[in-house]
C-alpha cells in the first residue's frame, strides 16, 4: 500500500499538476487580469445567473402543426391517386373543418384508395394517426386523431429544440440552456448575450424555404382582389423585395421545399456584387430541382421564405448540380442570418416570443464574490479543524483540499462546462465533504495504533480498511449526481456537474495523493511512534 515506484509517482504528479494548471486561466480571469494570448486558455464558462445574458420563452401554436399535417396529407392523397394503376381520379378535395375529404369517380376505386392510404393513416407508432370514413359511397373523409395530433406536436417541439440549438451554436455562444417547458414552450437562456434582438431575429425566423411555380393564368385584377385560381394561392412579396406591397399567385403543390438543403452560405453576386445566399441541395433535392427547372424552362418560379416571396426569377435553362442563389435585397448581416437559419434547418412550427428578460452581470459578479467568500471561509475552517485534530496528517489533508479545488476547476475548464450559482454551492459542499475521506482514514489509523500495531502497519491498514467505506459512499453519491444531471435542467445540472467531478477529484486527492505523501514521509523518517 505504501510502495510507490517512480513511474507511478510521476504519473500521479503529472495528473495533479496538469489538472491544476488548467485552472489557472479561470483563476486569472476572476482577478480581472488578461491571460497571455500565446498560452492555452481553457476557461470555465459562467452560466446566465453569473455572467448575465438573455432569457427568452418561446411558444408554438398546435393549430399550425394541424394545418401542416392536412397539407401534407393532401399532397400524399394526390400522389397516391396519381401513382395508382390504373390512375384514380379524385375531385372536390376540401380541407375545411380540420378534415380532408375528396371524391373518387366510382365506388370501385374506394377500396383501392383505402388500401393505398392505410400506411399513411396508421403511421409508424402504436396509435392511429388518422380516421378514415366513407360517406355517400364515393367520398372519403380523413380526420386527424387526438393522439396523432399530440404526437405530431411533441415531435415538432423536439425538432424545434434541436433547430434552435443549432442556430444558437452557429452564433458562437457557449453553453446555452435550451429546454422544453410544457407541451408547446421552449426556454432559451444564452449567457453573456446582453442584446437579445439578434437572438430574437434569428429564432423568430422559421426559415421555411420553398420553390413554387408561378400561376400564369391568374389575372392581376384577381390577384389584387385576393382571388386565386383553383390549386393556387396568393403570396405577398417580402418587404425587402423591389415589389414590396404587391402579391403573386403560385401553385400550392408540385414545388420543392428546403428540407433537402445541405449547405447555405452568404456570398456575393458576381455581376452586381450584391449579398446573396448560395444554397446546395443533397442528391435527392438536386434531382428534384433539376427536374423542376427542366420541365418548366421559360416559366417563372417563386422563391418563398416564411410565406413571403423573395424573388420570382425566370427559368432560362435547366439548373443542374443542386446549386442555386437566393437574392432579395439582403445586407451582409441579413444574408448571413438567413444562411445560418437555412443551414440549421427550418423550424417545424413558428415560435413566438412570449417572455423576454435580460439579466445584467452585476448580480452574477456579486454572487461570485459571495461564493468565493464562502469557499474561503469554509476552506479556512476545515484547514484549522484538520490541523488541530490530526497534526501532520491534517496538513496532508489540507494540501489535498487545495489540489482538489484546483483540479475541479481545471477539469471543468478542459471539458468546457458551465459554472452556475448552484455550481458554486456544489463547490462549497465538495470542500466540506472532501476531508471526510481523510477523517475516516486518520481515525482508522488511530484505532490500529491503539491496538498496538506498528506505525507502517497501522497506516497501511488504515488506508486499506477506510478506502472500502470511502468508495462505497462515493458510488452512491455518483449515482445521485448522474441522475440529477440526466433528469435535471439548467441550475440542477450545474450543481450535478460540480458534484460528480468533485467526487472523482476528492477520492483521488484525499486517498491516493495523501497516501503518496505519507509514504514519502515514512520512507524518509522511518518513525517508530506516531501522534495523530
Amino acid at each position: 500500500m505504501l510502495n510507490f515506484p517512480m513511474w507511478k509517482r510521476l504519473w500521479l504528479w503529472g495528473i495533479t499538476l496538469a489538472a491544476s494548471l488548467a485552472a489557472l486561466p479561470s483563476l486569472v480571469s476572476l482577478t480581472g487580469q488578461a491571460w497571455p494570448q500565446a498560452l492555452p486558455r481553457p476557461t470555465v464558462n459562467l452560466g446566465l445567473d453569473l455572467a448575465g445574458g438573455s432569457h427568452l420563452l418561446l411558444e408554438a401554436q398546435p393549430a399550425q402543426v394541424a394545418a401542416q399535417r392536412l397539407e401534407n396529407m393532401e399532397e400524399t392523397v394526390r400522389t397516391l391517386a396519381r401513382q395508382a394503376e390504373p390512375r384514380v381520379r379524385i375531385g372536390d378535395l376540401s380541407t375545411q373543418n380540420n378534415q380532408l375529404s375528396f371524391i373518387v369517380d366510382s365506388p370501385a376505386d374506394v377500396d383501392r384508395m383505402r388500401e393505398a392510404l392505410l400506411p399513411a393513416i396508421n403511421g409508424t407508432g402504436m396509435q392511429r394517426e388518422w380516421n378514415l370514413q366513407v360517406v355517400d359511397q364515393t367520398r372519403l373523409v380523413l380526420t386527424p386523431t387526438a393522439q396523432g395530433l399530440d404526437a405530431a406536436v411533441s415531435q415538432a417541439m423536439d425538432s424545434a429544440v434541436e433547430v434552435v440549438r443549432r442556430r444558437i451554436d452557429a452564433l458562437g455562444t457557449r453553453e446555452p440552456t435550451i429546454i422544453r417547458q410544457g407541451d408547446t414552450r421552449i426556454v432559451v437562456q444564452v449567457p453573456g448575450l446582453q442584446d437579445p434582438e439578434a437572438l430574437k431575429s434569428l429564432l423568430g425566423q422559421t426559415a421555411r424555404l420553398e420553390f413554387r411555380l408561378v400561376d400564369l393564368n391568374a389575372s392581376p385584377a384577381d390577384i389584387a382582389a385576393g382571388i386565386a385560381p383553383p390549386g393556387s394561392e396568393i403570396v405577398p412579396y417580402a418587404d425587402t423585395s423591389p415589389f414590396a406591397g404587391q402579391s403573386i399567385a403560385v401553385r400550392r403543390l408540385g414545388g420543392i421545399r428546403g428540407d433537402n438543403l445541405v449547405n447555405a452560405t452568404q456570398t456575393f453576386e458576381q455581376q452586381t456584387n450584391q449579398p446573396v445566399v448560395t444554397i446546395q441541395f443533397d442528391q435527392q433535392g438536386a434531382a428534384r430541382f433539376a427536374q423542376l427547372t427542366t420541365e418548366n424552362v421559360n416559366r417563372p418560379f417563386a422563391i418563398i421564405l416564411d410565406g413571403k416571396v423573395l424573388s420570382a426569377p425566370n427559368i432560362n435553362e435547366p439548373i443542374q448540380g443542386g446549386n442555386a442563389q437566393i437574392s432579395g435585397g439582403f445586407t451582409v448581416e441579413t444574408a448571413n442570418e438567413l444562411a445560418i437559419s437555412l443551414r440549421s434547418g427550418a423550424l417545424p412550427v413558428d415560435l413566438a416570443v412570449v417572455e423576454e428578460r435580460t439579466v445584467g452581470p452585476d448580480l452574477g459578479a456579486d454572487s461570485i464574490r459571495r461564493g468565493l467568500l464562502a469557499i474561503m471561509v469554509g476552506s479556512l475552517a476545515v484547514v484549522v479543524l484538520m490541523i488541530a485534530s490530526y497534526g501532520r496528517f491534517g496538513v496532508y489533508a489540507t494540501g489535498a483540499l487545495v489540489f482538489n479545488v484546483l483540479m475541479i476547476l481545471g477539469i471543468m475548464a478542459v471539458m468546457n462546462t458551465t459554472l452556475t450559482l448552484p455550481g458554486i454551492a456544489g463547490f462549497v459542499l465538495t470542500i466540506g465533504a472532501a476531508v471526510d475521506a481523510n477523517v475516516l482514514i486518520n481515525e482508522r489509523i488511530r484505532e490500529e495504533l491503539r491496538r498496538g500495531r506498528r506505525v507502517v502497519t497501522a497506516i497501511e491498514s488504515g488506508y486499506k480498511e477506510a478506502s472500502r467505506a470511502i468508495y462505497d459512499a462515493n458510488v452512491t453519491n455518483f449515482i445521485a449526481g448522474v441522475l440529477l444531471f440526466l433528469f435535471g435542467s439548467g441550475p440542477v445540472r450545474g450543481f450535478a456537474v460540480v458534484l460528480v467531478i468533485g467526487l472523482f477529484t476528492s477520492v483521488f486527492t484525499a486517498v491516493v495523493l495523501t497516501r503518496l505523501w505519507v509514504a514519502d514521509w515514512v520512507r524518509r523518517n522511518r518513525p517508530t511512534e506516531l501522534n495523530i
